[in-house]
């Protein structure tokens, strides 16, 4: 195990040490450097001071990506309260009910946000702070309207010698206190708040020095996946500030386009993303032209092979950026047929694993030493156990225990008792198998396997894989319907329509590839029929899809 530091005194040293350097910005748009970032930061700890605000206080956040996201969830860290960040794609009465669950005293709210919002519903709240600007929004008392106007001069007072990197005195941590509560955004459709601890923090962070030694202060990052959640936060946004590196927020939806778009002009050191956004790539710009007959047939003559994937390689990798060392893909399964290809022209990615409750990385392995459709090996300060008595071969449920791990579920020691076994070990609720040399490989969630008709253990998440390499599938599900496998599916109606296809021809595409890929399955595995889904399904913001919405009884 690492040797615990704090974590608040690690942005004290990285904010002084990087006085002068960018910190974070808006693509596009406002760059602050950690000076701005800490004088923001100074601020907020007067107005907090001020509002009465004391150690282990909530302060909720529930903001889309921006610059200002990072100040206020280090202002309440480096304060010794406890942010609470909240995605902002959730419904208002699922935010009004997380702010008052959180008893959090403090609100960061964009406007967007805070449109849908009443503050008579969420009536422990002393403030409520327009992220963009850091002004007021709302005020209990005219004592806090007073100290926000004359927050400029109370700066000036307590710094009257200039605010300077001396200045920085954070709150100095401990290991296994409460340092954020992190809601869950899963497919479930219930949100618990899993406390995570300072050790989970330091050790995510350490984790990330020794596995990319290559982001400093010289490095750049963009922060494209939502930061209220745990992969987000941690790999693109707190990491990076304890290092020093330079942080480009997307603020706008992370559209395919405009991600490309700031990956070609930010040129990111490393890039981290989930496995939707490398999908819609290789689908969109790379399949159309590996199917053209001229290139499948150069493909199939040796020398001419080997050119084409080096040139197809170098594409790709400029695609990205041009100047990354690996892409991180995580947060859901990657399609195997993308990563077989991935593999073949030697492209440099790695598949990890994590959960919230273990913020959030619980496997990694380096691309270049990584096996294909694997999590990689247990990560640092970490230990994993399948649950299984045959390990290598007999999929179990994944158990892990260590640094990472959370300390239990806010205000819900029901489900807090429910997920850890009697000797300590945290049961993820997904199943794998480990090989013997420790590499991990998921097999599906434990609730969602489905019990085949002789007793076989059947993952649709395995069978989604080989439905969404059919041509026409943007995604699909599949579902236990009256005993058999039902899959829906999202087609490309767009595309259809560029072939020429009606909708019945379409469909009638989707039952013949469905032919096709059903000789790929075993016999219990096997989709019995297709439902076209007029629109795409509903997604977490970590583009997951929420498959409770669409079980049947």
């Amino acid at each position: 195990m690492d040797k615990f530091q704090s974590v608040n005194k690690l942005y004290e040293k990285s904010f002084r040490e990087n006085w002068d350097r960018p910190a974070l910005s808006n693509y596009q748009g406002v760059t602050l450097h950690y000076r701005d970032v800490a004088r923001r930061i100074a601020k907020m700890h007067i107005m907090y001071e001020e509002c009465g605000l004391v150690k282990g206080d909530k302060v909720a956040i529930c903001s889309r990506n921006q610059a200002n996201w990072g100040v206020s969830f280090i202002s309440a860290l480096t304060y010794g309260s406890v942010p609470v960040p909240i995605l902002h794609e959730f419904k208002p009465g699922n935010i009004h009910h997380l702010v008052n669950h959180s008893e959090a005293k403090i609100l960061f709210v964009d406007d967007v946000v805070w449109e849908g919002l009443t503050e008579s519903e969420m009536p422990n709240l002393q403030a409520v702070v327009q992220i963009s600007t850091l002004s007021l929004l709302y005020a209990r008392t005219r004592e806090i309207k007073e100290v926000r106007a004359h927050l400029n001069e109370l700066f000036g007072r307590k710094y009257p010698m200039n605010f300077t990197p001396e200045s920085i005195d954070y709150y100095e941590d401990s290991a296994d206190e409460l340092a954020l509560i992190n809601y869950t955004s899963g497919t479930s459709g219930f949100s618990k708040g899993v406390m995570i601890p300072y050790r989970a923090l330091f050790s995510n962070i350490f984790f990330a020095k020794k596995v990319l030694p290559m982001l400093d202060n010289t490095s750049n990052v963009v922060a494209m996946l939502p930061s209220a959640h745990m992969y987000g936060m941690m790999f693109e946004v707190l990491f990076e500030l304890s290092v020093g590196t330079h942080v480009h927020f997307l603020t706008r939806v992370p559209s395919p386009k405009i991600i490309m778009q700031a990956l070609s002009e930010v040129k990111p050191d490393i890039v981290i993303a989930v496995p939707l956004i490398i999908e819609k790539v290789y689908k969109s710009k790379l399949k159309p032209l590996l199917e053209k007959n001229g290139i499948k047939f150069l493909m199939k003559l040796p020398v001419l092979d080997q050119m084409i994937m080096k040139k197809i390689r170098t594409e790709l990798v400029n695609a990205f950026g041009g100047k990354f060392e690996e892409i991180i893909i995580g947060g859901a399964a990657f399609n195997k047929e993308v990563e077989a290809f991935f593999r073949k022209i030697g492209f440099p990615y790695t598949v990890g694993y994590g959960m919230t409750e273990c913020a959030p990385i619980i496997s990694y392995d380096d691309w270049k030493t990584t096996r294909e459709f694997s999590c990689g090996k247990v990560a640092p300060n970490m230990e994993i156990r399948i649950d299984s008595e045959d390990p290598e071969n007999v999929p179990g449920e994944v158990l892990v225990r260590g640094m990472n791990v959370f300390l239990g579920y806010y205000k819900n020691s029901e489900a807090t008792d429910a997920a850890f076994t009697k000797d300590g070990w945290f049961r993820t609720g997904d199943m794998g198998v480990m090989d013997k040399d420790g590499y991990l490989f998921l097999r599906g969630r434990s609730k969602c396997m489905i019990l085949g008709p002789s007793g076989q253990n059947i993952y649709p998440e395995e069978i989604e894989c080989v439905l969404n390499n059919m041509p026409y599938v943007v995604d699909s599900l599949v579902i236990e319907d009256d005993g058999a496998l039902t899959a829906l599916i999202y087609p490309d109606f767009h595309q259809g329509e560029l072939d020429g296809l009606s909708r019945e021809a379409l469909e009638k595409n989707l039952n013949d590839s469905l032919a096709v890929a059903n000789q790929e399955l075993p016999n219990y595995a096997r989709v019995k029929k297709i439902e076209v889904m007029p629109e795409d399904f509903e997604r977490t913001p970590k583009r997951s899809i929420k498959r409770y919405l669409y079980q049947r009884a």
